[in-house]
Order: C-alpha cells, then sequence, then structure tokens
C-alpha cells in the first residue's frame, strides 16, 4: 500500500502548451493545465459535462520532454503527486495553489508533434 500514497492517476487534454523555464543551475520547470471531462445525468435527466482544470508541473528530464512532445489540445494520461503551496501576490494577498508533480505520462496515439 506504500505505493499508493498520495498518487494521482489523470486522463484529459492540454490546455496550454507548457511553459519552461530554466534556472541558473541548468535544471528546468514545465508548467501547464490539464481538462478532465466527467459526463453525467442532471437531475432533469439532462446529459451535462463538467470540466475541471488542474495544474501540472514537471522538473528536470520531465520538463525537457514535456517541452519537446506535449503542446495544446494533445490528450494524455499522466501520473504524480499532489503538492500544496501557498505564496503572498504582489498586493501582499495570500494566495494558494494546488499542482500535480509529474512523474510519468503517456500520450495517446496520433497525438505526437
Amino acid at each position: 500500500m506504500a505505493n499508493l500514497r498520495n498518487r494521482v492517476q489523470l486522463v484529459g487534454n492540454l490546455g496550454m502548451n507548457p511553459e519552461v523555464k530554466a534556472f541558473d543551475n541548468g535544471r528546468k520547470l514545465a508548467k501547464f493545465t490539464l481538462a478532465t471531462n466527467e459526463n453525467f445525468n442532471s437531475a432533469n435527466g439532462q446529459e451535462r459535462t463538467e470540466t475541471q482544470w488542474h495544474n501540472i508541473i514537471a522538473w528536470g528530464k520531465q520538463a525537457e520532454i514535456a517541452q519537446k512532445y506535449l503542446q495544446k489540445g494533445n490528450e494524455v494520461a499522466i501520473e504524480g503527486r499532489l503538492t500544496h503551496r501557498q505564496y503572498e501576490d504582489k498586493n501582499k494577498e495570500t494566495r494558494y495553489v494546488t499542482e500535480v508533480v509529474l512523474s510519468s505520462y503517456v500520450l495517446f496515439p496520433g497525438m505526437r508533434k
């Protein structure tokens, strides 16, 4: 059961091309969003789709691979772990962020650049 702790698996579509930032030490960080859809019938029987947006980050080699192969609209399955952080914006307001730190992904056939 230890390998099931803090493990997230999502299948969805990229909402943007990965934004990659290189740091002075050579390490890279990629950020992108992933949209997942859930289809269901409402109380009155009408079919509905609800979309959830997820913030994804990738470090190092994963960031380089994401930059090379992922692009807006790609359907992808990702696996990672949830992280929560907070920061103070320029107006001195505390902001809270939940992100998935990418550990692996699968790009669906026909979706490569």
